[in-house]
This record gives structure tokens, sequence and C-alpha cells, in this order.
């Protein structure tokens, strides 16, 4: 399988992968109602309630581009799992290619629920995913938007390596998103020690 830019479909989607404390797995239709109760938590929209889809239309939409994201480039977002409960979803993320606000990238992308936050679970599947995405497949760079009130998920941002670039000027929100990106030289030269947990109190 490699990164592809094609809309041709690539070879079949992967099973499951482990890390210290989680299981990441690509999406499927069943995963629907997880999605729905994560995006109807006030706690999880506190910062990004712009961004989420609203009805169910919309999350089953979100669901399917994530599903179709994952036929064509074989990787996308994962559904996440803590290794000791495979059965129940925590939440959702991983690397995308999508276009926010006209900027195209390798997004950074998560959403987990508040009962595993405090933990560094995001941190953990996001250093998965640059392994992949630098070590496996030779991308150059990752990038991620959040809203500048969003303090926790930007210091995880910036505990993971990725620098500030930008502003994204029509980006989610009422207010313009900050854009960090992380490139293939910073990656190479950063240690592999885990990155600093983040309180995050809902």
């Amino acid at each position: 399988m490699v990164f592809s830019e094609s809309c041709e479909p690539v070879a079949a989607v992967p099973a499951a992968m482990v890390t210290r404390r989680l299981l990441l797995r690509p999406p499927r239709d069943s995963d629907l109602d997880a999605l729905l109760a994560l995006h109807a938590d006030p706690a999880v929209n506190r910062f990004c309630a712009a961004a989420t889809p609203q009805g169910l239309p919309a999350v089953k939409a979100q669901l399917q581009g994530w599903i179709d994201h994952w036929q064509v480039h074989g990787f996308g977002h994962w559904a996440i799992a803590e290794r000791d409960h495979p059965e129940r979803l925590i939440g959702f993320g991983g690397l995308m290619h999508r276009s926010v606000a006209g900027h195209a990238g390798l997004f950074l992308y998560y959403r987990i629920s508040p009962q595993a936050w405090g933990r560094g679970l995001a941190s953990e599947m996001a250093l998965h995913a640059f392994e992949q995405a630098f070590g496996q497949y030779r991308q150059e760079s990752v990038v991620a938007a959040v809203l500048p009130n969003n303090a926790p998920t930007r210091k995880t941002l910036e505990g993971l390596g990725l620098r500030l670039k930008g502003t994204l000027s029509d980006g989610p929100g009422n207010a313009a998103a900050l854009l960090y990106e992380l490139d293939a030289d910073r990656w190479a030269s950063l240690p592999r020690a885990e990155p600093e947990v983040v309180a995050f109190a809902a």
C-alpha cells in the first residue's frame, strides 16, 4: 500500500494495529452510533462545535468519507479503542488528505471521549500516525488546524513537534484557525520519547 493522490482504489484496507495502549482500526459503518455520541458530547465540542457535522445525514456522510479515504489511499482516520477494552471505542483520529480554508495537506485530526482525556492517548495515536507517514510512506509534512483559544490542543500539537506556520483565514469556527506543521526533517530530529501528557478538563 502507498499514500496516493489517485482516486483509484489501492490495496486492501489493513486490519487493526496496536500501540502500547491503543487498538487502531479502520472505521466501519457500525461505528455510526459511537461517532454520533462523540459529536453530541458538549465537552468534546467545546472548541470545535462549528466544525462538527450536525444531524444524522451529515455524520453518516463524514463516516462514509473516512471509509472511502481508506479505500482510495490505504490509510486514514482510525476508530480508536484501548487495548484492554477493544470493544469500546474512545474516539477517532489519524491523518487524511483534506483541504481546509483552501490549504490542501495531510491533516492530523482527533476527537477523544472525555473519559479518556489527560492520559496522552491522542498523542500516542498521533505518534503512530507520524511513524507511518514519515517512516513508511515518506511524506513531506503533516499539518493540523486548531482555533487559537484551544490551548490544550495547541499544547498537544507543540508537544508532538508541530510548529505554528500561519493562519487559515476561513478556518473552522468563528475565528481564524491556526495552522501547525511538522515536516519530515524536523520529525527525523525529534527524540522518540513520549510527549508530555496535557491536562484537558471538561
